[in-house]
């Protein structure tokens, strides 16, 4: 009873922290109401580098005086399109018009609209798009929403008409154009659209004039508001690829100096194209219809610079980043995938000739300058991604050619990182590289994390503002590494330990990334921690040794359930407004809709694995881990054997990632992060230790030639001396050393030896099959000495 109490305890500890850091929210404030009316004035394709004092007056004096932020004008089509963006304006959620289009270039709108009398309009398409909308795309919007919220609404322009129109078509009150007074018109209902127009193409001169046009109707708006009105201006959508971020503009009471943010962004100086219904409907004080809006009332929060043109440069330089990482972010993980899988091959021969024979004849012995190369290559392989998080220190994407600025600086800072975990002590260990390279990736992650993960935004390993999924807290990519990095780091300590400290040890430095990862002020994945939880409670279950068997698998899975339900018990108590990804999940299955974000999910997860390099990575360090390391020449399993706290580690950290992808809806990206560091070190310390499997020396005694793979002398902490497959036993990987005991009697003389045998016969993964290994092992401890 005693022995099955330690496992309870652990378990409950891991789900008190991970409770604890999902619990705790920062303080959000309440939208209230700011206004009597609201004027949405939409410009397709508007981008802050066309706002200046000279041809953007209006528009430049408005961004003095109100808050301003970066737009992500994600619809349910991509790109997003004018006619996408206004019909999303309208509906509150991800919305897209019927029809077919082609290419990167938007098609002409066709939209119909209809003037039975003098004051308002009809669109005869808007039910079809309803029923395309509801029926045939997995956001359940419905375009009007934001119409069917207010009395009465005002529509100028054939773009305000699409996001002003009912679900039925109705437009209350309609002008093809801005009247040369619109004041009249703008103060018959509390809600008006205005369509100014597109700003299109590259062609500098052409924006610019297209801009001043938009900014002359801008200051016609601006004379006409009613009084206490908010007027907001958005950049509405796209006009081609590649995607961009656009300009949003708040000004009236309450809107002054500051930056925009919003709940879905959790960022300053970022808000959604979804959030401008809720934000309109907040400022007037009116009724939200929740179960129909995907975004979240937009606030104005303090920080921006006092010198306007510092604070455009702010998100213009934003824009300008996002677009070059979406261009620089699929080649970089296809070369990735592309080494990762080059080198796998180059290490399978390395692989079948590490292993020492016994007898007087063996394959040729690996030239140590060429192992030497291998194990630099497998370090900076998983450093790679490390490395390039850690290049948007630099802003390489201001550059002309900023994917050559991106290579040269990530090549640059992987070389760094390579030489520091080369020259590090305990290199020459044979754990010393993969505790050393799982800790700089932990480090380099978390240390971005808690200072904002600046890094993870619009970089190209972590999440783009475009997609309009994540802008704050730990990315995909992130959550592989760090998760993956954090339990090698728990089982490499857990090794130095003896056997009954090491669940501690796991729990301790597990619980602390599940708090990382999940807290709201931090990685604010609700979901990574979930499933890191299930990891951690794994890889503690097995860190004294044993294998994943179904009993301790489920005590992971219940640690993971036991977090999701005391999670889910405080979030549900929260408002609706405040609600995380999970209780909105749960509220939505209450009422019905929760098939909506099921089919979401699975839609993610499909495209993802389909289209992600990191679905490669993934496969590729699968394959190479079932076909080759864990074959009985592969050396993992013997490494298994020695070091069970690395087993634990990398079951964990399997069962964490797999998890955190199939619920986050990412598929196998945060398995391929994570393979991308796992792998690489797994098949490092296995060269080394099927190098030392024969190894007869003692600790420290300089022994004969140090391996054929050029590896130094067994002695290291983490590294015991019989690496002969004898598990975890007495002094055997502990870290501790075994007590001395009088020398027993001589062995007896050993048979005679047998034939040559081939690469393949030479030794089981249990590596005591072979006389001269029990000879050794006899001798080891004759000696008294510590295996350790």
């Amino acid at each position: 009873m005693l022995r099955r109490l330690p496992p309870v305890l652990l378990t409950l500890l891991v789900v008190v922290l991970g409770v604890t850091a999902l619990a705790a929210r920062p303080a959000t404030e309440t939208p209230r109401r700011t206004a009597d009316f609201v004027v949405l004035v939409g410009v397709a394709g508007l981008r802050w580098d066309d706002v200046d004092a000279q041809a953007t007056p209006t528009l430049w004096r408005m961004a003095q005086q109100g808050s301003i932020g970066s737009l992500s004008v994600r619809s349910a089509h991509r790109p997003t399109c004018p006619v996408d963006g206004w019909l999303t304006l309208g509906a509150g959620n991800f919305a897209a018009w019927n029809g077919s289009r082609g290419g990167s270039v938007c098609p002409p709108a066709g939209v119909t609209v209809e003037q039975p009398d003098g004051i308002g309009a009809n669109l005869p398409d808007q039910e079809s798009v309803v029923q395309h909308n509801q029926q045939r795309l997995p956001w359940g919007a419905v375009p009007g929403a934001l119409a069917e919220s207010v009395r009465c609404s005002v529509a100028v322009g054939p773009g305000a008409a699409v996001a002003a129109a009912r679900p039925f078509g109705r437009v209350d009150r309609y002008a093809a154009a801005l009247p040369d007074d619109p004041a009249p018109l703008l103060g018959s209902c509390v809600l008006s659209i205005v369509d100014l127009g597109t700003v299109t193409g590259e062609d500098r001169a052409a924006r610019a004039e297209q801009a001043r046009r938009a900014d002359a109707d801008l200051a016609r708006v601006l004379a006409g508001r009613p009084p206490r009105s908010l007027v907001l201006v958005a950049g509405i959508s796209d006009t081609d690829l590649p995607a961009r971020l656009h300009v949003a503009v708040a000004d009236g009471p309450g809107w002054e100096r500051g930056w925009l943010t919003s709940p879905t962004t959790g960022r300053e100086g970022y808000l959604q194209l979804v959030d401008l219904a809720p934000t309109a409907l907040a400022a007037l004080g009116r009724p939200m219809p929740e179960r129909l809006f995907l975004g979240r009332p937009a606030l104005s929060v303090g920080g921006r610079p006092a010198d306007l043109p510092a604070a455009i440069a702010a998100p213009a330089d934003a824009d300008r980043e996002a677009a070059a990482q979406r261009r620089v972010a699929g080649w970089f993980f296809a070369l990735l995938a592309g080494a990762q899988v080059l080198l796998a091959v180059a290490v399978l021969p390395l692989l079948r000739r590490a292993r020492r024979h016994a007898g007087p004849v063996g394959p040729a012995p690996v030239p140590r300058r060429v192992v030497a190369t291998v194990e630099l290559l497998l370090i900076a392989a998983a450093l790679a991604v490390p490395a390039a998080l850690l290049a948007d220190v630099v802003p390489w994407w201001r550059g002309d050619h900023a994917g050559w600025w991106f290579a040269a600086t990530t090549v640059l800072l992987l070389a760094g990182a390579t030489a520091a975990v080369r020259f590090a002590p305990g290199h020459d260990a044979t754990l010393g590289p993969l505790g050393a390279v799982a800790g700089l990736a932990t480090l380099v992650v978390a240390a971005d994390v808690l200072t904002g993960a600046r890094l993870q935004l619009n970089g190209v390993t972590g999440y783009s503002a475009l997609e309009g999924g994540r802008f704050s807290g730990l990315g995909t990519v992130g959550l592989g590494v760090f998760a993956a990095g954090s339990l090698l780091c728990a089982g490499w300590l857990a090794q130095r330990v003896h056997r009954r400290w090491r669940p501690m040890v796991v729990v301790a430095v597990g619980g602390a990334a599940v708090v990382v990862v999940g807290s709201p002020y931090l990685g604010a994945d609700s979901i990574g921690a979930i499933a890191l939880t299930a990891g951690v409670s794994v890889a503690a279950a097995i860190s004294t040794g044993g294998w994943l068997t179904v009993s301790r698998l489920v005590w992971a899975g219940m640690a993971g359930l036991a977090i999701m339900i005391g999670f889910a018990v405080v979030d549900l108590r929260r408002p609706a407004t405040e609600r995380g990804s999970l209780g909105r999940f749960l509220a939505a299955l209450g009422d019905g809709t929760g098939g909506l974000t099921v089919h979401r999910s699975s839609t993610a997860n499909f495209e993802t694995l389909v289209n992600s390099p990191l679905t490669v990575l993934a496969l590729a360090g699968a394959l190479l881990v079932w076909f080759a390391l864990l074959q009985p020449w592969g050396g993992l399993m013997r490494l298994f054997g020695i070091y069970p706290a690395m087993r634990a580690a990398m079951a964990g950290t399997g069962v964490a990632a797999g998890l955190g992808g199939l619920l986050g809806g990412s598929a196998l990206d945060v398995a391929g992060a994570a393979g991308a560091l796992v792998v690489p070190m797994a098949a490092l310390a296995a060269l080394r230790v099927l190098d030392h499997s024969t190894d007869r020396t003692q600790p420290g005694d300089g022994g004969p030639a140090n391996g054929r793979l050029g590896v130094a002398p067994p002695g290291g902490p983490d590294r015991p001396a019989a690496d002969d497959g004898a598990g975890d036993g007495a002094g055997a990987g502990d870290g501790t050393a075994s007590p001395a005991e009088p020398p027993p009697a001589p062995p007896p003389a050993p048979p005679p030896a047998p034939p040559p045998a081939s690469p393949a016969d030479a030794g089981t993964d249990g590596g005591g099959d072979a006389p001269e290994q029990a000879t050794g092992r006899a001798a080891r401890a004759s000696t008294g000495v510590a295996t350790a």
